[in-house]
Parts: structure tokens; C-alpha cells; sequence
């Protein structure tokens, strides 16, 4: 059964709103990676913080309040009519809200801490429920009131990713008629110092799949979507998920379980690799994400298929990661100048990967039916791969 992704709000370094992310993204504009200072001890390091001023939540919402939230709330701001809409149509118990998340409100758990180490008391605003991995999804499903199923996603990387497909299993079974479903992640100290405690952190504008590249750029964004089954410009026609369970935080050398993500994608959709016109890598710019991804995408495609990152230019952003990246196609999908997200690099080429056809800021899409791939890889070897098209 094919659903529809029947609107899109969305938030990231590189705007707010779909038409300023949009022109970002294709002309490839480098305003969306910044210095942060004082996060990580004697460092400065570039990220991708969202700019935009965020909403003040509701009164009755301050025991939601977090910067996670607020980003979320600007996001689904965005097509607050069509998801009212969605619920006066079909009712507020037949409407689900899926979100995936990986930091939710562990920054202000972690200024708390920190206080509560100084002063021996935890500070008055102190809320455990901030930092619960399902509290974006209970924060949108009170703001809504919506009644239906509302939960969380918390799979690192692919959590985005994986609340699309969630949300497709809830309609396939009956048991949603609309789901409001997306990610949402915040730059926290506990997730940049973490990925610099792993040696994962670039110095400066992150390079995927150059073989001068070094590791990534964090970033912040929240991506929302409308899914139901009434049909609209945009198709969601499936996606694949796999585990290699290989290691903690590298993933299998060889890409198998990205092979599989994406093979059980294409199955999924009732495609074959051939009808793939672009894919959204995952291209993180660590040396061996990017060199597992470019031996997956060479086992399943066989072809040159174009390609890009779109890290250089959101940094990553976690949880979100999978539904900003599905929003990026969704965008392409959209565009009337057929536009591709372009790859942002250094063009220095590893000459020990399988060559990648990586579009630039002049690609474009073919006229008629386009299929378009997304794929997120995460820690433990949790992958995830979506498939979008324009309806027919």
C-alpha cells in the first residue's frame, strides 16, 4: 500500500520553512555550518545550529519547555493547518504521532546536573520527563490533542528514518488514518563532546567521501510530516531497515547491512535498482562510514547513480538526520526546476573507494515519474534506507 507525505515543515542551519531551506540547499549556501566555542574544552568547533528564533510554547505547555521542543513546534508550525485539518477529518483518536529523537531535552538535564554538582540541589525548573525519549512525540500530541498512538524513536542516526516507516506500519494496519511523524534533534554538550571523545569531530567544514575527510560536523533540525494514504504530489513507497550488529560504533567494513537496508527498501517499493534516480547518502565524512556507504551503493547499483551528502551544509543532525535528509527529497521531488541537493566538498577523490556519481549545483532530475532514495546508517550497525517519488 502506498502512503503520501502530504505536507512538510521543516527547520535546520539552513532556515526555517520549506522555500529558504529549499533555495539553501540547492544553491549550495555555506551559511549553515558556524563556530561553536565553549562546548568542548580548548576547542572551537563548527556545527549546524539552527538561527531561526524559536516560539515561545504555549503557557499551558511550560512543563514542556525545551529547546528540542521548540524546534519541533517551529517545524510543525509550519502546517499546523493541515494537521488540524487532519484531525477534525478524521477524528483525534484516529491521528498517531511518531518522532524521532536522540537528544530530546538532555541539554537543559545536563545544565541541571551541573548545577545540582555545584549547589548539591537540583534547580527548581528540573524535569526528568525533558530528557524521556518519547517527550517530543507527548509534547506534539498535547499541543494537537491528538489521541491516537504517540510515541518515540530512538534508534541514533536512523531514529528519523525509522519514525517514516513506523508511521507507514500504523497506517497499513488500520490503526491511524493520518500520522504526524518526522524527527527533531538539538545541539547538547553531552552529543558534541561525546562524538569528540570518539575522534569523530572535523575542524572545520566536514568533506564526504574525500580522502582528505576527517569526521563530522554536528548539527540541530526538526523535519515534520503529514502521512496518510489520501494520495498527494509526494509518495512514500516504502523503505527497508537492517542491523548488522558488527560493532558498537563502526559499522560493518564491507556495507552489507546498508546493502540489505537498501535491497529491502527497493523491494519494499516494488522497485529495481535501475529506477533510482538519485540517493541522499548518509556521508558523514568519517573514513569509515563514507567508505562502507560508497561499496554498498556500489553493490546495488551497479551504475552511477547519482548522489550527494547534504552534511557539508546541515552538519548532522542525529536523530533528525533521517527525516531532514527524507525532507531534502521530498523538496527535489517538489521543485519545478527538478533541482538535486548538490554535493558539497573538496572534490579530492579516494582513489581506494568505488567511484561515486555525486551531483552538483547544475543537476537535475529527469521530466516524469522519479524515484528517489534516502539513506541514514547509525551506531550498532542500525540501518535504514527510505524510498520517495513524485505520484503519478
Amino acid at each position: 500500500m502506498t502512503t503520501y507525505l502530504n505536507a512538510l515543515g521543516v527547520v535546520c542551519s539552513l532556515g526555517a520553512g520549506k522555500q529558504p531551506v529549499a533555495e539553501a540547499l540547492f544553491h549550495a549556501a555555506d551559511h549553515g555550518i558556524g563556530d561553536l566555542d565553549g562546548w568542548v574544552p580548548g576547542q572551537t568547533l563548527p556545527v549546524g545550529r539552527a538561527s531561526a528564533t524559536l516560539p515561545q510554547l504555549p503557557a499551558e505547555l511550560s512543563h514542556r519547555d525545551t529547546r528540542n521542543n521548540r524546534l519541533l513546534l517551529l517545524a510543525a508550525q509550519e502546517i499546523e493547518a493541515d494537521l488540524r485539518n487532519a484531525i477534525a477529518g478524521f477524528g483525534a483518536e484516529r491521528v498517531g504521532i511518531v518522532i524521532g529523537t536522540s537528544t530530546t531535552g538532555i541539554e537543559e538535564a545536563t545544565c541541571s546536573i551541573a548545577t545540582r554538582g555545584r549547589t548539591g540541589a537540583w534547580p527548581e525548573d528540573y524535569r526528568y520527563t525533558d530528557q524521556e525519549l518519547g517527550a517530543p512525540a507527548a509534547f506534539l500530541a498535547e499541543w494537537l490533542g491528538v489521541a491516537g498512538p504517540a510515541y518515540g524513536i530512538s534508534t541514533a542516526c536512523t531514529s528519523g528514518a525509522r519514525a517514516l516507516l513506523s508511521a507507514q506500519r500504523l497506517l497499513k494496519a488500520g490503526l491511524c488514518d493520518a500520522v504526524i511523524c518526522g524527527g527533531a534533534d538539538t545541539l547538547c554538550r553531552l552529543a558534541t563532546n561525546g562524538f569528540h571523545a570518539l575522534e569523530a569531530t572535523a575542524a572545520a567544514r566536514c568533506r564526504p567521501f574525500s580522502r582528505l575527510r576527517d569526521g563530522i560536523n554536528i548539527g540541530e533540525a526538526a523535519a515534520v510530516f503529514l502521512m496518510t494514504r489520501e494520495n498527494a504530489p509526494v509518495a512514500f513507497l516504502g523503505g527497508g531497515a537492517s542491523s548488522d550488529a558488527y560493532h558498537m560504533s563502526s559499522p560493518e567494513p564491507e556495507g552489507r547491512g546498508a546493502t540489505d537496508a537498501m535491497a529491502r527498501a527497493l523491494s519494499s517499493a516494488g522497485l529495481d535498482a535501475g529506477m533510482i534516480d538519485y540517493v541522499n547518502l548518509h556521508g558523514t565524512a568519517t573514513e569509515h562510514n563514507d567508505a562502507m556507504e560508497s561499496r554498498a551503493i556500489a553493490a546495488t547499483f551497479g551504475r552511477p547513480v547519482p548522489c550527494s551528502s547534504t552534511k557539508a551544509l546541515t552538519g548532522h543532525t542525529l536523530g533528525a538526520a533521517g527525516a531532514l535528509e527524507a525532507a531534502f527529497c521530498w523538496l527535489a521531488l517538489t521543485d519545478r526546476q527538478r533541482r538535486l541537493p548538490p554535493h558539497v566538498w573538496d572534490g579530492e577523490v579516494d582513489p581506494s573507494l568505488p567511484p561515486l556519481a555525486f551531483t552538483d549545483r547544475d543537476s537535475r532530475l529527469s521530466p516524469g515519474r522519479r524515484h528517489l532514495m534516502s539513506n541514514s546508517f547509525a551506531f550498532g550497525g542500525n540501518n535504514a534506507s527510505l524510498i520517495l517519488a513524485n505520484a503519478p
